[in-house]
């Protein structure tokens, strides 16, 4: 399948699993506290075992030729992306084993009171991966930390880009390069495609 065929099924599953929907006179309550008109929940798509093959397919094909041994992010949503494209990397082709890290919110206060936990070494290459770029504030935390423990990163991989709060610029202002599997305009063409298909 090509890649602009994954895209296009990726699209697909965001609008059939109920992941993404578009409301826009009500519009959704963000984390931030800001309301948008669109709603993108990965954690549904990556509850479903095939579109989740496509998020890791697609992210292989992303990073496929970078110089990184570790991909990870913030908990929760990151662990599965991360999982997911590491797994594939392993039986893709070229082979990659991408080691995987997971970056907490806040230190344990207990046992090693490690802020990040996973197999990464310092001097790593590693690259950020998250679910939903908003305002980059959770890429940026992400990044922030992974360099603080020795990794070197220089690229983030992010599910969706919402193209909303200048959350791109914000993360190329950070000297990262951002790529996204899908965009806003992604979803929005797939849910207009899916509600012209439906008989009036």
């Amino acid at each position: 399948m090509s890649h602009a065929a994954l895209k296009a099924e990726l699209a697909r599953a965001f609008v059939a699993t109920g992941a993404f929907r578009f409301d826009q006179e009500r519009g959704f309550k963000l984390a931030s506290g800001a309301v948008s008109p669109f709603y993108v929940d990965c954690r549904v798509i990556m509850a479903h075992p095939g579109p989740r093959h496509l998020v890791a397919e697609l992210g292989f094909h992303a990073l496929k030729a970078l110089p990184c041994q570790c991909l990870g992010g913030l908990e929760l949503g990151a662990i599965s992306i991360a999982t997911a494209i590491s797994d594939y990397g392993y039986t893709g082709t070229p082979h990659r084993e991408w080691r995987t890290f997971v970056v907490r919110k806040q230190a344990k206060d207990h046992g090693l009171g490690k802020l990040i936990e996973g197999a990464m070494e310092f001097g790593d290459g590693g690259v950020i991966v998250d679910d939903v770029l908003t305002s980059g504030g959770s890429v940026l935390r992400a990044v922030q930390a992974a360099r603080e423990a020795g990794l070197l990163v220089a690229h983030t991989l992010v599910i969706v880009d919402r193209k909303e709060q200048d959350g791109r610029a914000r993360v190329e202002h950070e000297g990262l390069t951002l790529m996204s599997l899908l965009t806003i305009d992604d979803l929005r063409t797939a849910l207009e495609t899916a509600q012209q298909a439906v008989p009036s």
